[in-house]
């Protein structure tokens, strides 16, 4: 098996140094209108008392800050400070099981959940950083220092083992967050949506039945609607509870039961519409808005699911497959899919952002990291920078790092507020050879060519999953 990503092991054997500096070298130069915070949460520890875990989404979570003030950034990181976290450095040793990884005499959480390592998002909101896990409460983090402060409870109204998934949706227009969580039970399957308020409370809760226990990880909204694509991968959580498997060795994917786009009214919580939609899978959505008596979804689809290809670290995407961006649109009084559009993209690609100030309406422009080696045999990873065009049909530009340099990190894009078409992207690289870590400022409309800025850091750090940005004037 041929190795498509030289010395990628060094990504997950480092211990990352913890610390707060300002960046002094500095290739190029950051755009004037990138001025704020942007955060990073990825997995960064993977060992532990010499044990070492298997899966890419088993790692220690860390956040990372740059915060772009005139002529200076200055770079934070920290690990979340989890339950989990503060139990096994006093343990020094490994406790709980994780997504891929089991061991004798592992624990869970009242015997039901996976202790979080708080590794997933990271994101803003009602004056408070928050810090996300697969599922189980969100850790509020100081804005500078990035120390944790704690479980993050609403109120009270959550609590550890209540279904809250990392990928929270904020409203820009009412500035509400809505989220969602899946009960795992055998029996009735349940769809957990919540509403929080501008000002943080949760608003109302809502539970819907589902017909399968489906892996569910992120969703999208519209001005009216909370949308979700089911696709068939099932949790088996009778095994997982009763028996001492990981959590992904319990899962099975079925695509002859076929995948649905479920459509939620935002008002009252209810079930509008399950549109059959083929036998893909999503695990990330970019996009949603109405139209004309339309609802418009934007999405990657695969053709089986991903999470495998996460394991063994380090040997990742060893025989990962091709995955499409694609567009549904359905009819919402009909509750029927009308058309779908795929672009010629054709490379394993994921983490899809857009301008912000373009959602939950028409928007023409993705930006998603991919896998040039996509399908060809032996271990790889992240390695372009895509912006994907709708108006063109395909890839407007793709950014190819150099060999044995990857790339993590959600591509977040910066609106240009003097140019409703401008912004700029920032992402992680990895240079595997010399074990150096940087930050990339792309131009979001010309990606193809070298960054406009370049920011290495001091020493290096891991490559995370989900990022934001928060202009300073917010």
């Amino acid at each position: 098996m041929s190795d498509n990503a030289p010395l990628l092991e060094r990504v997950f054997e480092m211990d990352i140094e913890e610390g707060s500096y300002d960046i002094q070298r500095i290739e190029g130069h950051v755009p004037d209108f990138v001025r704020g915070r942007y955060y990073l949460n990825g997995p960064a520890r993977f060992h532990r008392a010499g044990f070492r875990y298997r899966h890419w989404l088993d790692g220690d979570g860390m956040v990372c800050s740059l915060r772009f003030a005139g002529d200076s950034v200055t770079f934070t990181n920290r690990y979340v400070r989890s339950q989990k976290f503060v139990a096994e450095e006093a343990a020094g040793a490994p406790l709980f099981r994780t997504f891929g990884t089991s061991f004798e005499g592992d624990q869970l959480v009242r015997g039901i959940a996976l202790a979080s390592p708080v590794n997933v998002s990271v994101y803003p909101f009602c004056q408070k950083l928050l810090a996300f896990g697969e599922q189980g409460l969100p850790y509020e983090l100081d804005v500078d220092s990035l120390e944790t402060v704690g479980e993050h409870t609403f109120g009270g109204r959550l609590n550890v083992v209540t279904p809250f998934s990392a990928h929270p949706k904020f409203d820009s227009e009412t500035d509400e967050m809505l989220n969602f969580g899946i009960s795992f039970s055998a029996r009735q399957p349940m769809l957990n949506l919540y509403h929080f308020g501008s000002g943080g409370a949760l608003n109302h809760r809502r539970r819907l039945p589902l017909p399968f226990p489906c892996s569910v990880h992120d969703f999208t909204i519209t001005d009216r609607f909370v949308v979700l694509f089911l696709s068939p991968y099932l949790l088996d959580i009778e095994a997982f509870v009763g028996g001492t498997r990981s959590l992904i060795q319990a899962m099975e994917w079925e695509p002859e039961r076929g995948s649905r786009l479920l459509i939620v009214s935002r008002e009252t919580g209810e079930a509008v519409h399950s549109v059959p939609v083929g036998g893909g899978y999503c695990l990330h959505l970019a996009n949603a808005f109405e139209e004309e008596g339309r609802l418009v979804v934007d999405l990657i689809e695969l053709t089986q699911p991903v999470y495998d290809q996460y394991q063994t670290v380090p040997d990742l995407f060893t025989d990962v497959r091709s995955a499409a961006p694609v567009r549904l649109e359905v009819d919402l009084e009909a509750g029927e899919l009308r058309s779908r559009r795929e672009l010629d993209y054709r490379m394993m690609c994921d983490f899809p952002a857009i301008d912000p100030r373009r959602a939950q309406r028409r928007c023409e422009d993705t930006w998603v990291l991919g896998i040039s080696q996509t399908e060809r045999s032996g271990r790889k990873f992240l390695d372009q920078l895509v912006h994907l065009d709708w108006r063109e049909g395909g890839k407007a530009g793709v950014y190819q790092a150099p060999k044995g340099h990857y790339l993590g990190g959600e591509p977040v894009f910066i609106p240009d507020p003097g140019h409703e078409m401008g912004g700029a992207v920032i992402c992680q690289m990895f240079d595997a050879e010399h074990r150096s870590s940087s930050f990339c400022v792309f131009d979001a409309f010309q990606v193809a060519q070298v960054p406009v800025a370049t920011l290495r850091l001091r020493s290096p750090i891991h490559l995370g999953f989900h990022t934001c940005f928060e202009p300073e004037n917010v």
